[in-house]
């Protein structure tokens, strides 16, 4: 699958989300104009309840939007037919796989439902483009594996498959990371990034794994409630323009959360309770024991400085073999290569 020399694009054109019956109209979001683009990964990040699936189902025609438009290709979303929509959009969503007792080629072979007739039978063409999505998603030795054996890393690529085998421009998922461990949730979001770049497709992704999101995508849509410092609930642009920008500051209202501009990722804020004086240069043992002293919440200082938090009667010297512990006043200097030694030795575990 190389990558498109037609360019294609999804606009969202002050679109306002939400949910509509007889009686009442809920508005999720509003106001909401961006657009997606061939060969990038997109991913929509937000706090629970901002909209991001009801935003993902608007987009992908499962419920149709409260005001505004949703353009792909300069028409409207609306306008198109299923079978238009069904060869222009795949939709890969979270949750178990329907058809457990298929095997996983015969699961991509769904992914040509859109080609294949009334009575879904692949031609040789059909066939070799479902054998050409496994290859892509690397999941050829397991075409004949029954979807119920798959791990949960193993299905989603089943899934990403099935939506390639579909060979829409656009490909929507919704939380493909979710239930995944770290190594996977790594792998699935390096193959999204890998597919958007070979073949060209919008690649746009609802997600909790802002980090990920933060490291591998080539744009963020940042969906959250308006506030009096922002009025609008949609801000895009690349990671490190939301970062310039400084709108992924208070991304997050937690105390326990701080955002680090230089690196564009999140840290832990940790307050510190005592203070320890730390000397030695530079080195991968040096930072993990400042590492390690903050999760116990020690402050590091060199031996000079002053502070107004209590004071471990300590001095730790680090050299890139071992610490030294030297107690302040009357005291035998003490030698470890261990931090746990070391974190017992000052006391930090009784603060």
């Amino acid at each position: 699958m190389t990558p498109s020399h037609v360019r294609h694009t999804l606009t969202t054109d002050h679109l306002s989300i939400g949910y509509a019956t007889k009686k009442e109209t809920s508005l999720v979001a509003s106001q909401l104009s961006a657009t997606l683009r061939s060969g990038e990964l997109t991913c929509l990040v937000g706090a629970n309840g901002a909209g991001k699936s009801t935003l993902l189902r608007t987009l992908s025609a499962f419920q149709p939007p409260l005001g505004g438009t949703v353009i792909v290709d300069g028409k409207p979303l609306s306008s198109l037919s299923s079978r238009r929509l069904a060869t222009t959009i795949a939709v890969v969503l979270t949750g178990k796989i329907p058809a457990e007792q298929l095997t996983v080629r015969q699961l991509v072979q769904l992914g040509r439902s859109p080609y294949t007739g009334f009575w879904g039978i692949c031609t040789a063409a059909d066939e070799a483009i479902v054998e050409q999505s496994m290859t892509l998603v690397g999941i050829t030795h397991l075409s004949e594996r029954v979807a119920a054996t798959l791990s949960d890393g193993e299905r989603q690529k089943t899934m990403i498959a099935k939506a390639l085998a579909q060979q829409t421009p656009i490909i929507l998922l919704d939380e493909p990371t979710a239930f995944l461990d770290y190594p996977a949730k790594v792998e699935t979001m390096l193959l999204l990034r890998r597919i958007a770049a070979e073949t060209g497709k919008i690649i746009f992704l609802s997600t909790h794994d802002v980090e990920l999101s933060l490291q591998l995508a080539d744009k963020i849509w940042l969906l959250r409630r308006p506030s009096a410092s922002s009025p609008s609930v949609l801000l895009t642009g690349s990671p490190e323009d939301l970062a310039l920008e400084g709108h992924l500051t208070d991304f997050f209202n937690s105390r326990h959360l701080c955002f680090d501009t230089h690196t564009a990722q999140y840290t832990i804020r940790l307050t510190p309770v005592a203070a320890l004086h730390v000397e030695g240069p530079s080195c991968q043992r040096h930072t993990l024991l400042l590492k390690a002293l903050s999760r116990h919440g020690v402050q590091t200082l060199a031996p000079s400085v002053a502070t107004p938090l209590p004071l471990l009667p300590f001095t730790v010297q680090v050299s890139p073999s071992q610490y030294r512990v030297i107690p302040t006043g009357e005291g035998v200097p003490r030698q470890y290569t261990s931090v746990h030694e070391v974190i017992e030795q000052v006391g930090v575990g009784n603060l």
